[in-house]
């Protein structure tokens, strides 16, 4: 880790090929992997989000990094270039997706989580921002993901007219510890991370509506337990640090409408998490759905054709209809 690294105690668009990073991958044998390269073999439409030199302490050592055959089969690590690849849908319909696959903040999950369900929205009109954040465990601050985020919302907002996107239809969707992120990102949206003042940081960071799979939401007992606690407050937090990180200490009548999507079975990041946040965002008054699936344990992105939880992208779908109904 990168002698920068510090703990959250208290509180242009370019082109480049992924198979640059895949390096590593390439080099294996086994069928499963040979398969999977080449649909990841193309060359993506990628916002840089700062630039020059990022703010926040730390940094990384080395190039990026894949993740081969495993857990972590596709997933990035050792960022040292915050971005999001785009989504162009052939049919805009004018509503915007930022993205944010999980990995307990020392890996992004691209291939099992943040990327199919991009290529989802895409084929049915959104526009989707797949964001590749910096990780605490690569040597950053463990603020820095957060500022990542913030950034992400306000480059979209104020590129809006250049995707054919409605300003107040860009949402963010998050997965485990990316549902972390999300969630902080909309709950906390006015939280100043750090010092900006270029044309984006006009904007607002403000997601207009928030979409959260099996999120980390408290790190607090007894749900002290996750590799995002670990790596965001460290193995022996303060109480305060615990609440300040914790994202249902910010429910409140003014978050964006919110769907929680989460499995019986998930020892990772157990239920208990979405059904705290969803009891907290309900009771301060803020618009708040909850979807609790049998069976499906942690990470299941998609989700397989014979589970029920595959269900959960056509379910956001009509939750999002519904929504943009009611503001109308």
């Amino acid at each position: 880790r990168g002698a920068g690294r510090g703990r959250g105690q208290d509180l242009m668009i370019g082109r480049r090929p992924l198979l640059g990073n895949l390096a590593a991958l390439t080099a294996l044998s086994t069928v499963q992997l040979v398969s999977a390269v080449p649909a990841m073999a193309e060359e993506w439409e990628e916002i840089p989000l700062w630039p020059g030199k990022p703010p926040g302490r730390g940094g990384t050592t080395g190039p990026e990094k894949i993740g081969g055959p495993g857990a972590g089969f596709g997933a990035v690590s050792n960022i040292s270039t915050a971005r999001m690849r785009v989504y162009r849908p052939a049919q805009p319909n004018g509503a915007a997706v930022v993205v944010c696959g999980g990995g307990g903040y020392f890996r992004i999950q691209l291939w099992k989580e943040s990327t199919p369900i991009a290529r989802w929205l895409q084929e049915r009109g959104f526009t989707v921002f797949e964001l590749i954040y910096r990780l605490p465990n690569d040597g950053w601050d463990a603020s820095v993901p957060f500022m990542d985020a913030q950034r992400a919302m306000r480059i979209v907002r104020t590129r809006a007219a250049e995707f054919n996107l409605d300003p107040q239809q860009i949402g963010i969707m998050g997965f485990s510890a990316g549902g972390h992120l999300a969630g902080f990102t909309a709950l906390q949206p006015d939280r100043q991370l750090y010092a900006g003042s270029d044309r984006y940081e006009k904007a607002s960071a403000r997601p207009d509506f928030s979409v959260l799979l099996f999120p980390v939401v408290s790190l607090r007992k007894p749900y002290d337990t996750t590799r995002t606690r670990r790596e965001i407050v460290g193995e022996k937090p303060s109480a305060k640090a615990e609440i300040a990180w914790s994202l249902d200490t910010y429910a409140s009548a003014d978050a964006p409408p919110t769907i929680i999507f989460a499995s019986a079975d998930d020892r990772i990041t157990p239920p208990g998490h979405g059904i705290l946040l969803f009891e907290t965002l309900n009771t301060a008054g803020a618009s708040v759905e909850l979807h609790l699936f049998r069976d499906g344990g942690h990470g299941w992105g998609l989700g397989r054709p014979e589970q029920v939880l595959s269900q959960w992208p056509d379910m956001f779908q009509e939750w999002y209809r519904s929504i943009t109904t009611q503001q109308d």
